[in-house]
């Protein structure tokens, strides 16, 4: 059977990921490379060795199942790109473990890049809030960005065209779907477009109704708004969305989210919500939690109360799986796991 190109492309990661090894170590390995999905990895006697490829920044959680998988004692990372994100992360765990920036040949040691510290919305974005609320939809302000969620999904977004000068909110989900309803509807007030998309996706948003584009996505922040209809679900009087670590690159993309309120204990909840088996949810957490407390001891932080911060991680049930709770034993501060069906 002749190969595939994806497969040519994994063997040539592979070759790839020896190589470094072997000039980095200055000896031969045998050892032959195992597929991996987000790149390549291959065990050097009680070490593993993965080189993620693909978002990388956001892989952590894969190379660390896949050292725990072949009961290795320590992990090196080897990446690209996203290597400050990675080392910052790294040091989160109890396990050894060792980020390398490829250069070249080259495996450089990785520098940790702190929390970039929150970017605050342009104020001139911020007076469509009014709008969205009266819209029926909820503001949202991630790394800058002002948009309007209905029950976790983002259908409208505030943009400013530098072509125009101008700053207009457009109604979608998703960039393509604000192009194309601006191209439809471009001659109806925003107010009045917005409102149409809010009750079409509100009939969707709900864990009752079945399957739909509508609620295929942004599941893991729709597991969010259900926390913050009912906080006492981790043990919160009430719940605030936050934004992530990372900027989501767009609606589509999977991911953990978080938020943040204080509980009748005196401590504060952190509540990190994930869909599927999303291996990258513990490292999230651990980043969640830096981010929460500006990297600062959590009694100096704003916005955490008590002293405390307890951070639970909320998956479904059927989610919640072995390869989870062994990532979360390796961290160096616990989280709760919670899971609901």
């Amino acid at each position: 059977m002749s190969e595939s190109a994806s497969e040519r492309h994994g063997r040539l990661v592979g070759i790839k990921l020896r190589a470094l090894a072997a000039d980095h170590l200055g000896r031969t390995i045998d050892a032959d490379p195992e597929p991996f999905a987000p790149g390549a990895a291959l065990a050097v006697g009680r070490s593993a060795w993965v080189f993620l490829e693909t978002d990388p920044d956001r892989r952590l959680g894969s190379a660390l199942a896949w050292t725990i998988r072949h009961d290795a004692d320590e992990l090196n990372v080897v990446a690209e790109s996203g290597t400050g994100t990675l080392a910052r992360r790294a040091a989160e765990f109890t396990i050894p473990i060792t980020v390398w920036h490829a250069e070249g040949r080259v495996l450089l040691p990785a520098v940790a890049e702190p929390i970039a510290p929150p970017i605050p919305a342009d104020p001139d974005h911020l007076r469509f809030n009014e709008l969205i609320v009266e819209a029926g939809a909820t503001p949202v302000v991630e790394h800058g960005v002002v948009s309007g969620e209905v029950r976790g999904l983002e259908v409208c977004r505030v943009v400013a065209d530098p072509d125009l000068g101008t700053i207009r909110l457009e109604v979608g989900v998703g960039r393509p779907d604000r192009e194309a309803f601006q191209l439809i509807h471009g001659d109806v007030p925003p107010v009045e477009a917005l409102a149409r998309v809010v009750d079409a996706v509100t009939k969707y948003r709900s864990a009752d109704v079945p399957l739909h584009p509508l609620n295929r996505v942004a599941r893991e922040r729709f597991l969010r708004w259900q926390l913050e209809q009912d906080p006492a679900l981790v043990g919160a009087l009430s719940l605030e969305p936050v934004a992530p670590p990372l900027p989501r690159r767009n609606v589509n993309d999977v991911g953990a989210c978080s938020a943040i309120g204080p509980a009748a204990s005196g401590q504060t909840i952190l509540a990190v919500c994930s869909t599927g088996v999303d291996l990258d949810v513990i490292p999230y957490a651990a980043d969640a939690r830096l981010a929460a407390t500006g990297g600062r001891s959590v009694a100096a932080a704003p916005g955490v109360v008590g002293g405390e911060l307890h951070v639970v991680v909320v998956l479904p049930s059927r989610d919640l799986v072995s390869l989870t709770h062994d990532l979360a034993a390796r961290l160096v501060q616990p989280v709760e796991l919670v899971s609901f069906d």
